[in-house]
């Protein structure tokens, strides 16, 4: 298994971006760059998902997926990897689990956009995942105030960091999260699908 997955070095600071990046696009790229920077990540690891289980129809195939995510951004400090294909793991307090077991040393900060914050209280075991580790919400248009106003907000109110601490997120000891504002790129992968182009064309 170990050399089918990426490495961490001691102390490491990682951010988990995880998703079916289907497809991936401009959008992850610039959430992923910000991430970087505001909150002072090492590297950040995008965890290609086999499937969402909160999504009815499944994604397309893995290989593509991830050749798609590959040509999008091209940077060292970002990992394209299918690890949790790999570990078999269906939800993400499940990967989670296994990847603290694999990379004791390493320290991990979750990543999501504002719109998965808003629906954060329907994945499964979430209350674990936010008592896990730090969580970094990146805003995507229109969806700050769902995101404030979700029920993970309400129930972490006091767990939240302002947007100025961004940079203390990945020393911080869990629960804790922090919000940050980002200069916007309103592009999604669902947007891309019903414009045709990606499904349509297996190239």
């Amino acid at each position: 298994m170990r050399h089918a997955i990426p490495h961490a070095r001691p102390g490491e600071v990682i951010g988990l971006l995880g998703g079916s990046f289907d497809p991936a696009h401009d959008g992850h790229a610039h959430i992923t760059r910000e991430a970087l920077k505001r909150f002072r990540l090492d590297r950040v690891w995008w965890l290609v998902s086999p499937g969402n289980p909160l999504k009815a129809h499944g994604p397309a195939p893995m290989e593509r997926r991830l050749a798609r995510a590959r040509a999008v951004i091209d940077d060292p400090r970002v990992v394209i990897t299918d690890i949790e294909e790999r570990l078999g793991t269906r939800y993400t307090a499940e990967t989670l689990e296994r990847l603290f077991c694999l990379y004791p040393q390493a320290r991990f900060v979750w990543l999501m956009g504002a719109d998965n914050l808003a629906g954060f209280h329907l994945w499964e075991n979430w209350q674990d995942i936010f008592e896990a580790l730090p969580i970094g919400v990146i805003a995507r248009p229109g969806d700050r105030v769902a995101a404030r106003m979700s029920p993970a907000a309400r129930r972490y109110r006091a767990a939240r960091l302002p947007g100025s601490g961004a940079g203390r997120l990945a020393l911080a000891e869990p629960p804790a999260w922090c919000l940050i504002n980002v200069p916007m790129v309103d592009t999604s992968s669902s947007a891309i699908r019903a414009a045709g182009g990606w499904r349509d064309n297996p190239g």
